[in-house]
């Protein structure tokens, strides 16, 4: 089985957290390379130090976990994406990946030591047992919150489906402890959230996960319908602060607007094992206007799907430079240890550009405005800046933009920006996108 992401960081939610997670490409095994006499001399070495720290450190080191921070070292010294999955992160990355898992579904953070509920999922047991926005969990099953971290937490909520989880909470306006049992359940990662802005259809995308495509082609039924095929616009297709994903589903999300040409292209140390990935015919939209919205958080398999459409001049991208995350991670499963996250290939959009560490400029710019509290407290973002990072190609790298965005619709710049634009209360030369400009660098 072979699967490839793009996924520079994910948010897993549903009562989840955030974690570092790259990658699938699963692969069993590779051609050996021979090594030097040098190189063994090399791993007599790393054997001397070994023994030496085992024998010798001040307090009684666990083996296992010196072989395992050696190897994360050993990856880590590569580019930041590469690394050692234990079987803890393998199993979280692939509940990632997958979409699904059996949980309560709440939206969760940190306050004060306790889980504080940031939502519940929409028809999930926690919202159908009266879990509440805003409600404080102190105690799973009579066990103290307080001590752990959010990982232990969401951990301790996840489960087998049909298994029951007692919840103790500090309600505000609520005198007394609110005990609630959840029976744990099948939940859903919703990657995609679409509305309705009138005449114009929305679909937000916050993660590429197996379920997206399909979560993208739903929400381009349902908005249609609702709409209407001669009242509808066009659609915005928001991809800011996107970290990325599958690339199989970038593929499917851009295939989904595009009728034909290449979606992406990846080549790695090999150039015969390059790889062209083709658009099939049939434009979900028929052609009706699109613009994609993307920031310094947009990365990876986000980057691909803008990248696609704008070198086939079939949306505009607005906003601010993506973060510029071009590269491939495989996932080389190691047996019953976890699994080796690798960088294997960078990506190329359809004009044969490589935007790592310099990321997708729009066609038209424009700047978030921050609230008076952030000036000058938000650091611009993106692939440049991380420290050993995997170099670009043939231009100079540069740092995406500030990822944030307001809360708020009415404080959205970018997006009422892109709806005057398919409205036509704002002009743009950019927008329709001309076929015959060239694309930008």
């Amino acid at each position: 089985m072979r699967r490839v992401s793009l996924l520079l960081i994910g948010a897993l939610i549903g009562a989840g957290a955030s974690w570092v997670a790259t990658a699938p490409e699963f692969k069993t095994g590779g051609a050996a390379i021979a090594a030097s006499p040098d190189t063994y001399r090399q791993l007599n070495l790393f054997g001397d130090v070994f023994e030496r720290i085992r024998s010798d450190y001040v307090e009684e080191p666990e083996d296992s976990a010196l072989v395992e921070s050696a190897i994360q070292g050993m990856l880590s010294a590569l580019d930041p994406h590469s690394s050692y999955l234990n079987q803890k992160n393998f199993r979280d990355m692939q509940v990632q990946t997958r979409g699904e898992f059996g949980g309560l579904g709440i939206e969760v953070t940190m306050e004060d030591g306790y889980v504080k509920v940031v939502t519940p999922i929409d028809d999930t047991p926690a919202d159908r047992a009266g879990v509440m926005a805003g409600d404080l969990i102190t105690h799973l099953d009579g066990e103290q919150v307080q001590g752990l971290t959010l990982s232990e937490a969401v951990e301790k909520m996840r489960g087998p489906v049909k298994t029951p989880i007692k919840l103790t909470i500090r309600r505000e306006g609520v005198d007394e402890p609110v005990r609630i049992e959840v029976i744990r359940d099948i939940i859903q990662i919703r990657s995609v959230r679409s509305r309705t802005e009138d005449d114009i259809a929305y679909i937000r995308v916050t993660s590429f996960n197996e379920q997206t495509f399909e979560g993208v082609k739903a929400a381009v039924e349902t908005l249609g319908e609702e709409i209407g095929e001669e009242t509808l616009k066009g659609y915005v297709l928001d991809l800011r602060n996107n970290p990325g994903g599958l690339l199989d589903q970038a593929i499917s999300v851009s295939d989904a607007f595009l009728e034909r040409g290449e979606i992406v292209s990846t080549r790695g140390r090999d150039a015969d094992a390059a790889q062209r990935y083709n658009a099939r015919s049939g434009d979900l939209t028929d052609g009706k206007p699109i613009i994609v919205l993307v920031n310094g958080g947009s990365a990876s398999a986000s980057e691909i799907v803008a990248g696609a459409l704008q070198d086939h001049r079939r949306a505009t991208v607005l906003g601010t430079r993506s973060f510029g995350k071009g590269s491939v991670q495989t996932i080389i499963p190691l047996g019953s240890n976890g699994a080796l996250r690798l960088t294997t290939a960078r990506y190329y959009t359809p004009a044969g550009r490589s935007i790592q560490a310099k990321g997708i400029d729009p066609d038209i710019i424009v700047e978030q405005e921050l609230p008076e509290e952030l000036r000058g407290n938000v650091e611009p973002t993106g692939e440049a800046s991380l420290r050993g990072h995997l170099s670009g190609e043939d231009e100079e790298e540069r740092s995406g933009s500030s990822a944030y965005v307001p809360r708020e619709a009415e404080d959205d710049k970018q997006l009422i920006f892109a709806l005057d634009l398919l409205r036509g209360k704002e002009q743009h030369a950019n927008f329709p996108p001309d076929p015959n400009k060239a694309i930008p660098n």
